[in-house]
């Protein structure tokens, strides 16, 4: 009994000082010796539990593809990612898109657009709206990521679930939004129809670009854990409890422009209490995903 009443007091210690997950470090590591890797039982733990930044980039691999589910594999799939990497940087030295003073993330958008067939004629054109999603997306994997090869193919495999997997989802969270904000205060909600805000709000920001730019990155890569994990509805809860922990500042704000303004630029020092917050707001509208671990 008292070695349980210890270890209890560990683990709200641990909680509230932001190692929650030392009983789940240990379950993610049995399952990450499972061979084959159990691709459901990964999204499943990633759904339930923030990944340890030890093994995130690693999950996040297999999770989005990059990596097989068998790990005798693993080497030599990585090296074929690294050739391909290395022909598809030297074509577009070849034909002068991309130089060794181009910035990195613009090296990454190049790439991807020669890969899927949308390099334009010239790298003067101007750049299309999903140009711009994908490079708020790298700039923000960028920092989470060191190594150039890897960070390349995570933002491609990332930008890629959006477009596909997420296709036809991410047009409805911003209706969803508005009904999940109603139901935690909807006099918060019908001050800003009020001010014509809601057909305002940044949610491109919010849903096309999945927070990049708005939250700092050691917010977001929890975000993200969801979204490449398989709910992208995550974002919906983000941003209803951004409104949430602002509500006061917002409330007092009294036309649709200075809403959104302050939205595109909330304060910082506020992301990791909003998203636990957010992460505890959509498993009580969500429910929690059960899995055996």
């Amino acid at each position: 009994m008292a070695e349980d009443t210890q270890r209890n007091f560990r683990s709200v210690y641990y909680e509230k000082v932001g190692f929650r997950g030392v009983e789940e470090k240990k379950s993610l590591e049995i399952l990450l010796k499972d061979d084959p890797l159990d691709i459901e039982k990964l999204c499943t733990f990633s759904q339930r539990f923030p990944l340890p930044s030890m093994y995130r980039g690693f999950v996040w691999k297999v999770l989005l593809g990059i990596l097989p589910p068998h790990h005798e594999s693993h080497a030599q799939v990585m090296m074929c990612r690294k050739e391909q990497y290395t022909d598809v940087l030297h074509a577009l030295k070849v034909i002068r898109f991309v130089s060794d003073s181009t910035p990195q993330v613009d090296v990454y958008l190049r790439m991807y657009q020669l890969e899927s067939g949308t390099l334009p004629r010239s790298p003067s054109f101007p750049l299309e709206p999903e140009d711009e999603v994908f490079l708020a997306i790298a700039k923000a994997m960028e920092e989470m990521v060191e190594d150039n090869v890897d960070c390349y193919w995570l933002i491609r495999c990332f930008v890629s679930q959006l477009n596909n997997k997420f296709r036809d989802s991410l047009p409805q969270l911003p209706k969803a939004f508005e009904q999940y904000l109603n139901l935690e205060d909807s006099r918060l909600l019908n001050h800003m129809k009020m001010c014509s805000a809601v057909t305002k709000l940044p949610y491109d920001l919010w849903f096309q670009k999945c927070f990049a730019g708005c939250l700092p990155e050691s917010s977001l890569q929890r975000v993200w854990d969801k979204v490449i994990s398989g709910s992208c509805k995550i974002l919906v809860f983000v941003a209803v409890e951004i409104l949430l922990t602002f509500k006061i500042k917002v409330m007092a704000l009294n036309n649709a422009e200075k809403i959104t303004k302050f939205l595109e630029n909330i304060p910082q020092d506020s992301s990791d209490a909003i998203v636990s917050k957010a992460i505890d707001l959509w498993h009580k509208h969500c429910g929690t995903p059960v899995h055996s671990v």
